[in-house]
């Protein structure tokens, strides 16, 4: 027996169920490439989707096979060229019918915990997209709010600033979360999401490996 595969589904059912009390769906696979395929099959035909920053989706190959997908129509927002461009793409995302997106944490009683720098993912978590598809690796549980909250205040947080080519925050100096207020922060929207408005319009994949940050 694998005891953390074992251990992930157990942890999986309940966060599906406490997902469920606060409307929203939830799904558990044990490798990102189950994951992706499902995700793809979700998607009807003519379907358009878009996403925010994600290195869970883009490294488990789901953001290459909507681009290159004959059936679904992408919205790619790092194609923009100029501010104008930028903001008319932000626009567009609003309308898809599909929002890919990851999480920076999720508790185990079914919150989810994002911080945003320009605010456009977790914009389209909370309205606008018909659907949002939360793509999670169960790296990312917390056992709680607060826990979750530092997470993704010093773990996620400080490896997006690398990723986008920050190098002077207090966090990328010392490991740990300053609460700073420093002009290259991305730490700019704090939102937890306890509850969906809409009854099964946001639904979280689980998935049994560590992805992203």
């Amino acid at each position: 027996m694998d005891f953390r595969k074992e251990t992930y589904r157990k942890l999986a059912a309940t966060i599906i169920h406490n997902l469920e009390t606060r409307n929203m769906d939830g799904v558990y696979f044990e490798t990102a490439e189950e994951a992706k395929e499902a995700i793809l099959q979700e998607m009807p035909d003519g379907s358009s989707v878009t996403w925010g920053g994600s290195m869970t989706c883009q490294d488990m190959g789901l953001l290459d096979a909507c681009l290159n997908s004959d059936r679904l129509k992408a919205l790619d927002r790092t194609t923009a060229r100029t501010p104008e461009e930028q903001r008319r793409l932000y626009a567009e995302q609003t309308l898809c019918d599909y929002f890919l997106m990851s999480t920076n944490a999720i508790t185990i009683d079914g919150e989810l915990v994002n911080i945003d720098g320009r605010g456009n993912r977790v914009a389209c978590l909370i309205t606008g997209p018909s659907h949002v598809f939360v793509v999670c690796g169960m790296n990312k549980v917390a056992p709680d709010l607060d826990s979750a909250i530092k997470r993704a205040r010093n773990l996620a947080a400080p490896a997006n600033l690398l990723r986008v080519g920050r190098t002077s925050t207090p966090c990328l100096k010392t490991g740990r979360c300053a609460n700073c207020l420093s002009q290259e922060s991305v730490c700019n929207q704090f939102v937890i999401t306890r509850r969906s408005g809409v009854k099964g319009r946001i639904k979280v994949f689980l998935i049994g490996e560590d992805l992203g940050f």
